[in-house]
């Protein structure tokens, strides 16, 4: 690099080379990195008294850095787990910065000195199999729409897919059973950072599958919003929104939750854990890397912690006897 003290340069090779060529980063993540340097550089460059092109690294001081964390909490209501993930993509930045620029490495371990911020996890909300039943009787099934709606639905149910990953399946990932009772139907789902998992596929979603994809090309995506064109992740957003509306007259519990794409995903993995399922198996079917993260389904199981408290639950106490008068009288005058 020619001039290795400007800061743009630095911000291009790490967008560009080090996230998609070396890191091989998903769009999604690729997308938050940027987010953050598009927030921190013109922070800094107005604290500094510079124009965004000609700073340099040294001007995002750890000083300047600190006051940008305390703007997004503060100015714009991050909460602090943003905060920590906006932290993390700047310590990530620095390293690159340092590991191709030695002069860099005081003002790189500065920037990594800075603390993640505790935060208190909350776990997330869950849908109980009665509200999931509401919630897939809510499509009109007599309408051409409905139908794709219900089984879009049931997809997320079966499969525990992120929004993003059922948006993206295309015919050909799908593989249904020669023999239904004997082989296993799958779907091939591509998750964060495209690695790649099967995901076995119920007898019904298979049945509405097979009908909705009779007569497309393998190249096709699966689902598609009422246009005929290909869903987006926000589309499965809105679609998920305007069923729990509906649902809500049938099931007033729904009310109270706030229900997305991803609550049906912990739905799955609390409702596979509460069967008996283990929870590598778990991990497994919902792409999770650690099973620390699997590890909070399992937490917010009220029904499972009931049943385990149940389990310890002491036999009653039992009345105990009315003492002979005559031997307390003989143990008192020992």
């Amino acid at each position: 690099m020619a001039d290795s003290s400007r800061l743009g340069p630095w911000v291009r090779r790490f967008l560009l080379e080090h996230l998609i060529n070396e890191r091989n980063l998903s769009r999604g993540r690729r997308q938050s990195y940027r987010d953050t340097v598009t927030l921190l550089i013109p922070f800094v460059a107005r604290k500094a008294r510079r124009s965004v092109d000609a700073m340099e690294v040294i001007h995002v001081s750890a000083d300047l850095v600190k006051m940008f964390l305390l703007h997004l909490e503060e100015s714009r209501g991050c909460a602090i787990s943003t905060r920590n993930q906006r932290l993390a993509a700047l310590h990530s930045l620095a390293r690159f910065v340092a590991l191709h620029s030695p002069e860099h490495i005081a003002w790189c371990e500065e920037i990594c000195l800075i603390p993640f911020k505790k935060c208190t996890q909350t776990p997330g909300a869950y849908l109980e199999k009665a509200e999931i039943d509401a919630l897939l009787a809510a499509p009109n099934l007599k309408s051409a729409q409905g139908q794709r709606d219900h089984l879009l639905l049931l997809f997320l149910y079966n499969t525990g897919a992120r929004a993003d990953e059922a948006a993206q399946v295309l015919v050909g990932d799908l593989n249904f059973a020669h023999v239904p009772k004997r082989d296993l139907s799958w779907v091939k789902l591509r998750g964060k950072g495209n690695k790649l998992r099967h995901c076995p596929l119920w007898p019904q979603t298979v049945n509405e599958l097979a009908a909705a994809i009779q007569g497309r090309v393998p190249a096709e995506r699966v689902f598609l919003n009422r246009y005929g064109r290909p869903i987006t992740r926000f589309g499965i957003y809105d679609l998920v929104t305007r069923y729990v509306r509906r649902s809500v007259r049938v099931m007033p519990s729904l009310a109270t939750k706030n229900v997305s794409p991803h609550t049906i995903r912990r739905s799955t993995a609390t409702h596979l854990l509460r069967s008996g399922v283990d929870i590598n198996t778990v991990r497994d079917w919902l792409g999770h890397v650690s099973v620390d993260t699997t590890n909070i389904y399992a937490r917010v199981d009220l029904e499972t912690k009931a049943k385990a408290i149940a389990h310890c639950e002491p036999e009653p106490t039992k009345q105990a006897k009315p003492a002979d008068e005559g031997l307390m009288t003989f143990l008192q005058s020992l």
